[in-house]
Parts: structure tokens; sequence; C-alpha cells
């Protein structure tokens, strides 16, 4: 039986078989007995992207402890609202961290559980993806648009990146002075535009 353990850049959850280049969690148990997910979406907060191997654990996918699910590359992840992983991912983590704390100007890097409140307010609504209008010349690279009748695409350079569960698909030029539906949180756009660099899947090159 295929999972319904997928994140698209909407943060949905979808079956597909292959499970992409990250492991994440959204802060526990979300899965019922059976291997089943109802209505819920999330545990708690704290929402991230790890490597899918660390100091040779191992788990059974959604069997007694959290709900793994998985994401096509890191870009995809942030799109839906996940940041690194302090654990598996410390030197992201890091850098993540970091870099907020240069896009915000603050004396100091915030604790992941700050970043965490800061985000689901930012990437929710209700149980809804919560979207934010953007202009699309602003957009730093890593950020996950939709285009009405298009389709989602990531930003990267002077192209935008069609996602598809497999990979990105053929390029097309980016436009120019339009708005856009951003679904990347906004803390995490200001993240990419100080610097972050996230890890694409190799379709993307």
């Amino acid at each position: 039986m295929t999972l319904q353990n997928r994140v698209n850049p909407f943060g949905e959850l979808i079956s597909i078989p292959a499970r992409g280049m990250f492991l994440g969690n959204r802060g526990g148990r979300i899965h019922r007995n059976g291997q089943l997910i109802g209505t819920r979406r999330w545990a708690s907060r704290r929402w991230i992207c790890c490597l899918l191997e660390f100091r040779e654990r191992h788990r059974e996918v959604w069997a007694e402890g959290y709900t793994q699910v998985f994401f096509l590359d890191e870009p995809t992840a942030l799109s839906a609202g996940h940041r690194p992983c302090f654990e598996c991912r410390r030197r992201d983590a890091k850098s993540f961290a970091a870099c907020w704390q240069c896009a915000f100007c603050l004396t100091k890097a915030l604790h992941a559980p700050e970043m965490d409140e800061l985000l689901h307010a930012e990437r929710v609504y209700g149980r809804a993806k919560r979207i934010h209008r953007r202009p699309i010349d602003v957009l730093p690279d890593g950020v996950f648009i939709a285009l009405p009748t298009a389709g989602t695409f990531a930003v990267r350079g002077d192209k935008l990146l069609p996602w598809t569960p497999g990979g990105y698909d053929q390029h097309v030029a980016r436009p120019l002075s339009i708005d856009v539906d951003v679904l990347t949180p906004p803390s995490i756009v200001a993240v990419l535009g100080a610097g972050y660099r996230p890890l694409w899947h190799p379709s993307a090159n």
C-alpha cells in the first residue's frame, strides 16, 4: 500500500511511491492505526525537514512513533512550511537561523520554538494553506508560487521550474512585473533572500 505521506508545495499529503530527498515530521503522530490518515495534518507547530538517514537509526514508517513525511527536495519542504532539523541537519539549521536573524535585523538568533510559532501563523489558515500575494520580481531563488491555470513553480534565477511529484519539468521563462500567489511562508522567503541556500532535486539543474 502506498502511504499518503509525500508532501507537495501546498503542504498537502499525497500518495505516490517515490519518497524524495528528505524526511520530515509535524511534531508527532498524525496517522491512525492501519497506516491511515484522517483530517489531522499536524501534531504540533514543530514542522521539520530531516535527512533520510542519520546515525543508522531505523524506524518503521507509520508505525507506533511519529508520522514520517517525505519531500521531493528542500525548496518543497520550505514551501510547505518545514524548517531544517537542529539534530540531524545542525549545520543547515544554524545557517537557516543565522539568515533569519540577518533578514529581520535581530540582535540574536531565534530558538527553534520561536521560529515554529511564527511559521505556523504564516503557513496555515485554519486547516488550509495560507497564500501570500507578492511581486514576482522580488522573490529569491527557492520560493514556490502558484499561477492560475498554469500550475506550481519554484523560482530559480530567470526561470520557473514546474513542480511534479517525480521532479521538475521543463523550465520556463520567469515573467516580470506581475503579482503572484506565494506558497512559501514570508519568513522563509526572507531567509532565502538573506542567503540561505536550500538543497535542490537534481532535475532542477
